[in-house]
């Protein structure tokens, strides 16, 4: 009976390849969950670009029309040419493409077909060659807001009228016009090189894209230089006592601090108790400091500890002094990872909204800011205006805009991860 109980017992061997195989079905079914995780987060993400992209890439397209607009001696008979009835002779040019057009309220829905956009257009030529006076010239000015949705499919002539923004009349004139070859789809460049507008077909982006440019400009003059200092003080010079061990904690705090707390000090401090002109890059860039200064401090602390130590202790075996020996050996090396965590910080510091609106910088901005001190507003906050607009052109520019904002971030973050792959050194 003995010898039957000994038999029955499993050897050890056989526990432990029991043991084995139970923990490689779990590495297995972890293996598999964690690659099920990261392929519903790429689709989550391909849907978000895919939506994004799918309501955009038509911004980067608007519908121009051709207009032969006789350019009347007697209306541009005045004093001052920047003055003169511009308006009024697009809406000749248009009366003389549809003769047939008599009533009032069918010429006003008429010139809906043409931007108001297109009188500036005209100035612009007018001013820059009065010598055109009395002749005809051919020019193409964008369309109306709603004529270009149509021409891009968003509006659609198969629902009623009244569920629809443009009507049959003008739909009739779309198509005469379509068909005689002078109304077609050209590339945006108004997009990339206007400021912002109450029509669609007339807003840009430059206005904002050079906000956010003196925006991270000042925050990165004011940020890195300070960063890297604490950074080499804190790790290298800082005595180690409760004062630093305090200073510590508050820095890494700091990294947590919800960016709206930030916005709410630079209105306190900046705007309220210095003065400061309000919605400028400037004040934007400062705001924008304090919520980097953390980030740059902390991946430059990490940057210096990953420095071996033998580096300087053999600069200071040579006769090196201290300074000399962090300035000409440590933080060299500890450069690059110091670069990547400011791209990092930059990069999260051009995508912020919340403390950019509680300086002002909501407003809403025509003109292209030519200095820190200027107006201006920046990329995501020129989209959060976008989103709430009701028009439906402002949709495919919000996503336009976003596109052109991922695209800045995309790049930012590649250049970190660049820089850290040139210059990684393994110890």
């Amino acid at each position: 009976m003995r010898l039957d109980k000994k038999q029955s017992k499993p050897s050890t061997m056989e526990l432990v390849n029991k043991g084995l195989a139970r923990r490689y079905k779990k590495e297995k079914r972890f293996r598999r969950l964690g690659l099920a995780a990261i392929i519903t987060s790429l689709c989550f993400l391909g849907l978000l670009f895919s939506s994004i992209i799918g309501n955009g890439w038509s911004a980067f397209w608007q519908t121009q029309l051709l207009l032969d607009i006789h350019l009347d001696a007697q209306v541009l008979d005045v004093d001052d040419l920047a003055r003169a009835d511009y308006g009024g002779l697009v809406k000749q040019s248009m009366r003389d493409l549809f003769p047939e057009v008599k009533g009032r309220r069918d010429k006003r829905s008429l010139y809906e077909l043409v931007s108001i956009g297109a009188a500036f257009d005209l100035q612009k030529m007018v001013l820059a060659d009065p010598s055109l006076i009395g002749k005809t010239v051919k020019l193409q000015v964008p369309a109306g807001d709603d004529v270009d949705m149509f021409v891009k499919g968003y509006i659609k002539r198969d629902v009623p009228e009244s569920d629809r923004r443009v009507k049959d009349k003008q739909i009739v004139w779309i198509d005469a016009l379509q068909q005689a070859g002078r109304l077609e789809k050209k590339f945006n460049t108004t997009f990339f090189t206007a400021g912002d507008s109450r029509e669609p077909e007339l807003a840009g982006i430059r206005g904002a894209a050079m906000g956010s440019l003196f925006t991270l400009l000042v925050t990165l003059s004011l940020a890195f230089p300070m960063g890297v200092a604490t950074a080499v003080y804190l790790e290298e010079f800082a005595p180690k006592n409760r004062w630093t061990d305090l200073v510590e904690v508050n820095i890494n705090n700091l990294a947590a601090v919800p960016s709206i707390v930030f916005g709410l000090l630079g209105l306190a401090v900046f705007l309220n108790f210095f003065n400061m002109p309000r919605s400028a890059p400037l004040v934007g860039g400062l705001v924008l400091t304090l919520m980097t200064l953390p980030t740059i401090i902390i991946a430059g602390r990490a940057s210096l500890k990953s420095v071996p130590p033998s580096i300087k202790e053999a600069a200071l075996g040579v006769g090196a002094s201290k300074m000399q020996a962090i300035t000409h050996h440590v933080l060299p090396l500890a450069m690059p990872g110091m670069l990547t965590g400011t791209i990092i910080g930059m990069a999260q510091a051009l995508g912020e909204t919340a403390p950019l609106l509680m300086i002002g910088m909501v407003a809403f901005i025509v003109d292209v800011p030519g200095a820190v001190t200027d107006p201006a507003t920046v990329l995501p906050v020129q989209i959060y205006l976008w989103a709430d607009s009701p028009e439906r052109a402002f949709v495919e520019r919000t996503s336009a805009a976003i596109m052109v904002l991922l695209t800045f971030l995309i790049c930012m973050n590649a250049l970190a991860v660049f820089l850290r792959k040139k210059f990684e050194r393994r110890w």
